[in-house]
């Protein structure tokens, strides 16, 4: 079993893919006042040059020619070089937030509702394979005998190799009663093929139970002064289900509260504003750039439910998208105290363009700001204490994250700490 699946969980099989959940927040929060189109930038071709662009009509005379001429005509495969000839030029852009799917896989109701249809399954990206890292207690991935470690080599015969995270979610989802075939190497080094009925899946998108099942301090002692929640996702159901949590929390005289976003893969930027508005009195909560610069700013109100809980946010380094636009967002305000590891850095706004061929192209058309207008795409937000859990610490079953989430904490709640001096989220 890889040691890093053990403790990571980077993103669901059942939950939309990260560039794809955010589009939803994007038209959710309002348009860019072209219909939701990117601008188009004109420019003048050079002096005594044509504004002409690439001939891709070469393309098709490549492929005739191999049609025709290649040595091997049955390893010639139609879909595969098309699918080739688009993910090469898409991936000159080194943007992991446009990409194409094929018309098999493409789903319009691909954005987190809270309810999912998919196998129910957690799959990282290690080097160049997908890899399980547990399967959802109860989830048709469990009854198939899906377990945390399996490297996915196919998928309906499809190979995997160089695959995104981003595709294998695409390629596994489907509407619940159809059937999806995965080749997958257990641990052991065995592989086995297994043919999986998909079903309707509900994910908490809060809960209030730690790792461990009870907050426990270093000491082993049982935490009763603070208050502990986990965010998966962000979802249409999130808000709703943390608003009673914030509400206990006041209510009952918590000395603060820990919010952990560990191996949160974003969602809805509805959900993201929301939540940080429960945390907010006033301030930026996110600064939106589109390409030809415009800006659009994203602010709290005031009266958040939770605006006096002294915060400390939990994060690593699978925390993505709508868990680094929280985490700067309180930390850029002064409301918390960020503890973990550095977070993915994938801050884009992105839609879908529907192709001709049944399939789509998502495009990035936008991008984030921190509050203190630091990029998070390909920056990621740093952490104020850093803390990285280390092989002894896996072996022992010890969060030393949450352990110093409490450290910090308790001493914020005594003595309130402002925000680090010259230290924005994302700064190295």
């Amino acid at each position: 079993m890889l040691r890093a699946a053990r403790w990571t969980v980077v993103v669901l099989l059942i939950v939309a893919v990260i560039g794809l959940a955010f589009s939803a927040g994007y038209y959710g929060r309002g348009s860019n006042g072209n219909g939701g189109r990117p601008a188009v930038v004109e420019q003048a071709a050079p002096t005594g040059q044509a504004d002409q662009g690439p001939d891709f009509d070469v393309l098709n005379q490549i492929y005739k020619i191999l049609g025709d001429e290649y040595v091997e005509p049955d390893l010639l495969d139609g879909q595969a070089l098309y699918e080739a000839a688009i993910n090469g030029l898409l991936g000159s852009l080194s943007d992991s937030g446009t990409f194409y799917v094929d018309p098999t896989t493409y789903r319009v109701n691909v954005l987190p509702s809270g309810t999912f249809e998919g196998i129910g399954a957690t799959v990282s990206q290690q080097g160049d394979e997908i890899v399980i890292v547990t399967p959802i207690m109860g989830t048709p991935a469990e009854a198939a005998g899906i377990q945390a470690g399996d490297v996915i080599l196919e998928v309906d015969g499809e190979s995997t190799a160089g695959w995104t995270v981003d595709k294998a979610v695409l390629k596994i989802r489907g509407p619940s009663g159809t059937q999806v075939t995965l080749k997958v190497r257990h641990s052991d080094g065995t592989e086995e093929v297994m043919t999986i009925t998909r079903d309707e899946i509900r994910v908490e998108s809060v809960s209030v139970v730690p790792p461990g099942g009870v907050l426990k301090d270093a000491t082993g002692q049982e935490v009763t002064d603070l208050a502990y929640v986990q965010i998966r996702e962000f979802s249409a159901l999130t808000l709703d289900e943390l608003r009673p949590i914030v509400r206990d929390v006041t209510e009952n005289g918590y000395k603060g509260l820990i919010i952990d976003l560990r191996g949160n893969p974003g969602g809805l930027l509805s959900a993201t504003v929301d939540v940080a508005d429960m945390f907010l009195d006033s301030g930026t909560i996110l600064v939106q750039v589109s390409r030809d610069g415009g800006e659009r700013v994203f602010s709290a109100r005031r009266g958040g439910e939770g605006v006096s809980v002294p915060i400390v946010v939990l994060v690593n380094q699978f925390s993505a998208s709508g868990s680094e636009v929280l985490s700067a967002a309180l930390h850029d305000n002064g409301r918390g105290i960020i503890v973990g590891e550095k977070t993915f850095g994938k801050g884009t706004v992105n839609i879908a363009r529907q192709l001709t061929d049944g399939g789509a192209l998502f495009v990035s058309i936008a991008r984030w700001l921190t509050p203190k207008c630091i990029q998070i795409d390909g920056t990621g937000i740093k952490p104020d204490v850093e803390v990285t859990l280390t092989d002894a610490d896996i072996d022992a079953r010890r969060d030393s994250q949450l352990l110093r989430a409490i450290e910090v904490l308790r001493a914020q709640a005594v003595t309130p700490a402002p925000a680090p001096v010259g230290v924005g989220a994302g700064a190295e």
